[in-house]
C-alpha cells in the first residue's frame, strides 16, 4: 500500500505540542526540511507529515522530467509564438492606419486585440517568470523582457513573482487576494465601502493594467514603513517612463499615422483603446478565474508557519482553479487555464502545462485533495458571484 491510499487510514495529528523551534524555523522564503505547519488547511487535515513529504517528493518528479525534457521544440514554440504575435500586431496595426471603413476598424482592432492578448498572456507573463531563461537567449529572458503592459517589469515581478507566488492566498503576506480594493474573503471585517465591489470590479475590468501598475506601487507598504518613500519615487518615475512609452505607442503613433494616410486619427485613436480594453477584460477574467472561484482556498498565517516544500504544494493546488477547454482557449489565456499547474511549476514552460495536468490531477486523487476546474463561463460566474455575495455583510 501506497503512502498515498494510506491516508484514508491516517489519523488527524495533534501539532499543538511540536515544538516551537519546529514550527518557526521556515524563514522567509525558506522552507522547513522536515515537520510542517502548526495548522494544516481544512482541505489537507487529514495529511500527515511524511504523506505530504511524499507528495512533494512526486511534484519534484514531475518537475524534474519536464526539466530534462525541455529543449529545440521549446524553443521553436516561444520564437514562433513571438513571430505571430508581432506579425498580428504589425498587420492590426496597419489595418487600422490604412483602413477608412467599419469592417476594416474591426479587422484592424481585433488582429490588435488578440495580438497583445497573446503579448501579455503566453509571452510576456510566461517569460518575466523565468520559463524561458533556460534558452540563454538575451532577447526572451525575465530579465531584459519589457511586456506590452502599463506596469514595468520589475515591479510586476517583485509583487507577482516574489510576493504573490511565494504567498498564494495567505492573509496578510498576499495581497493579491483584492489587490487592496475589494473584499474577497470573509476574513476581511465587512465596511460600508464594500457594498461597491461589483462596481469596482467592473470598473477595474476595461483599466486591468492601470489597476494593476498602482497596485504595483505598493502604497501600503509605503504606509506601514516597509516601503521607503525613495523606493516609491524611482518607481513613480519608471512607471512614468513606462506610460510615456505605451501612450507614445497606441495614443499617439497609430492615430497620427492614421491621420497621415486617411485622415482618420480618431477612429485609430478609439481602435487602440479598444484593443487595451478588450485585452484587460480577458486578462482581468483569466486572474479572476483563477484565483476566486468557488472551492479555491484561503490561508492564515498560522497555516504556512513551519511550512515545508510539500506543504507549499499543496497550498498551491488548493488555493488555484482551472479552466477546462480547447487547445486555443488555453493558448489564449497564456496556459493560465493550467492555473493549479502554473502555481506548482511557474518556472517551467507554459506550453508544458498541458502534459503535466493529468499528473497533477492524479496526485490530488490520491492524497484526497480538491483539483477544481471548470469551463470559463462557469469559473467566470463563479468568481463574479463571490463578488457579490462578499460586497454584503
Amino acid at each position: 500500500m501506497t503512502i498515498a491510499e494510506e491516508k484514508f487510514e491516517t489519523v488527524d495529528v495533534d501539532r499543538s505540542t511540536r515544538p516551537a523551534a519546529t514550527v518557526m524555523k521556515r524563514r522567509s522564503g525558506v522552507f522547513a526540511d522536515e515537520g510542517g505547519p502548526t495548522v494544516r488547511p481544512p482541505a489537507a487535515a487529514h495529511l500527515s507529515d511524511e504523506q505530504v513529504a511524499q507528495l512533494g517528493r512526486e511534484l519534484d518528479a514531475v518537475r524534474d522530467e519536464v526539466v530534462a525534457q525541455r529543449g529545440a521544440s521549446d524553443a521553436k514554440y516561444i520564437r514562433t509564438v513571438i513571430r505571430v504575435q508581432r506579425l498580428l500586431e504589425l498587420g492590426g496595426r496597419g489595418t487600422i492606419i490604412a483602413s477608412s471603413t467599419k469592417v476594416g476598424w474591426v479587422l484592424g482592432t481585433a488582429m490588435l486585440s488578440v495580438a497583445k492578448i497573446i503579448e501579455n498572456m503566453e509571452i510576456g507573463h510566461n517569460v518575466l517568470h523565468g520559463q524561458w531563461d533556460w534558452m540563454r537567449d538575451p532577447d526572451i529572458h525575465s530579465t531584459t523582457w519589457e511586456w506590452d503592459f502599463v506596469t514595468p517589469s520589475r515591479a510586476w515581478q517583485h509583487t507577482h513573482n516574489d510576493l504573490h507566488h511565494r504567498w498564494t492566498n495567505v492573509i496578510g503576506k498576499d495581497n493579491d487576494v483584492g489587490y487592496n480594493v475589494l473584499r474577497m474573503d470573509e476574513s476581511e471585517p465587512w465596511r460600508p465601502r464594500h457594498l461597491l465591489n461589483p462596481v469596482i470590479n467592473a470598473g477595474l475590468a476595461p483599466i486591468f493594467e492601470w489597476g494593476i501598475a498602482l497596485y504595483d506601487l505598493e502604497m501600503s507598504a509605503v504606509k506601514s514603513g516597509e516601503k521607503s518613500k525613495e523606493a516609491l519615487r524611482a518607481d513613480l518615475k519608471a512607471l512614468g517612463v513606462k506610460a510615456l512609452k505605451q501612450f507614445a505607442k497606441d495614443y499617439a503613433a497609430t492615430p497620427l499615422a492614421a491621420l497621415a494616410f486617411t485622415g482618420r486619427g480618431k477612429r485609430a485613436l478609439g481602435a487602440t483603446v479598444a484593443a487595451n480594453a478588450i485585452r484587460n477584460v480577458w486578462a482581468h477574467s483569466v486572474i479572476f478565474c483563477g484565483h476566486f472561484p468557488e472551492g479555491t482556498d484561503t490561508f492564515s498565517e498560522e497555516m504556512v508557519e513551519g511550512e515545508t516544500r510539500g506543504d507549499w504544494y499543496v497550498r498551491q493546488m488548493i488555493g488555484s482553479a482551472n479552466i477546462s477547454g480547447s487547445p486555443a482557449m488555453h493558448f489564449m489565456t497564456g496556459n493560465l487555464s493550467h492555473q493549479v499547474e502554473h502555481h506548482l511549476f511557474p518556472d517551467i514552460p507554459s506550453n508544458r502545462y498541458a502534459q503535466v495536468a493529468p499528473k497533477v490531477r492524479d496526485v490530488c486523487r490520491r492524497y484526497g485533495l480538491p483539483y477544481t476546474t471548470g469551463p470559463l463561463w462557469k469559473q467566470v460566474g463563479s468568481a463574479w458571484a463571490k463578488v457579490f455575495r462578499l460586497a454584503l455583510p
